[in-house]
Formats: C-alpha cells, structure tokens, sequence
C-alpha cells in the first residue's frame, strides 16, 4: 500500500511522490547509519543524539544500576522493543525489572522507559511514542528535557512536570538537580 505525500500540483512535473510501507520483518533485517523505529509500516527517523543526551542516558544507566543492583533490576539504552505488531520503538533509556528479557528484540513492556528529549523532537511524536508507551503498559514513563533541566512524568492524566523521579518499590529516586548536577 503507497500512502500519496503530494498532489500533482506540488511538482512541476505533475508526479506524485509515494511512500512504500514495509513489513515488521523488513524493518527487522534493515540497519540504518542512525537507528530508526517502525510505525505501522513506515521507517520513523529518531533524532541524533548529542553529547548532553548521550552524557544523560550513560549517568541514567549508571545511576539506576547503583540503586538497584541488588534488586534484579537491568538498565539499557537504545534497546529496540516491540510494542504491537506493527510498533518497534528504541527508548533512550529502559529499565526491566525481575530477569532481564531473553528476546533479541523484548516485548514485555519494561518497568521504566526514560525518552530525552531533543531540540529536533516534535511534540505530537513524543506525544504519540508515550501514549504507545502506555497502552503497552510500562509502569513509569518519565520525559528528560535537558534544555529546561526538568522531568516530566506520563500516564494516563498526561504529560506533568514532576519536582523529582521515583520507584516506589525500589531505592531509586533522583531530580533534576542531582542529574544536571553530573554533566
């Protein structure tokens, strides 16, 4: 199925450009110079990290495996996961908790999925990766935003601006303050 990106109007020589929607199964044998997701068959760009995201998800990974490495707790970064059929998304930062996933690819949602937000990020995009988040059921999904050194919490009320990240169930809590403190 071609999904039409343009009218006759919009080029001069009176073409249409289409989109050629892909497989799930494609989009697993394919690699990319910068990793991508796949969306009901169509390959989604992720924004190129810098250097503060990156320096965030290594402290992230580095912090949650302090806190929690006696509670069976696994960090990673830039994992692919499958969500639905049809949904793969590469969450900056997840953490699994009870056994770490034997898939290549999990798809057991994760305890927490951290997404960093990027100067190149589109709100409805984060917007709709955090929704599909949540429909797949991961319990804390916290937003990063390293321009306003704040966290944002997601659920089922929305997007909120919260003081400070926890998991109730384990010695983990950290704020924008101590994070933004390390870079």
């Amino acid at each position: 199925m071609a999904e039409i990106l343009g009218c006759p109007a919009c080029y001069p020589s009176g073409q249409v450009a289409t989109k050629t929607q892909i497989r799930p199964e494609d989009y697993l044998r394919m690699s990319f110079e910068h990793d991508a997701e796949f969306v009901h068959g169509d390959i989604v760009e992720r924004s190129i990290p810098d250097y503060i995201h990156g320096r965030i998800q290594s402290l992230l990974a580095f912090l949650f495996g302090m806190a929690t490495k006696d509670h069976h707790l696994y960090p990673c970064s830039e994992v692919r996961m499958k969500l639905a059929p049809e949904v793969y998304r590469i969450p900056d930062v997840a953490v699994f908790a009870g056994s770490s996933p034997k898939e290549r690819v999990p798809e057991t949602p994760p305890l927490v999925i951290v997404e960093i937000v990027s100067e190149s990020d589109r709100h409805h995009d984060l917007m709709q990766k955090l929704e599909e988040y949540r429909n797949w059921e991961v319990r804390y999904i916290w937003v990063i935003n390293p321009m306003t050194k704040s966290f944002l919490s997601y659920n089922e009320a929305g997007l909120q601006n919260v003081s400070s990240v926890s998991l109730a169930e384990y010695p983990f809590q950290l704020t924008p303050a101590e994070l933004f403190a390390n870079l």
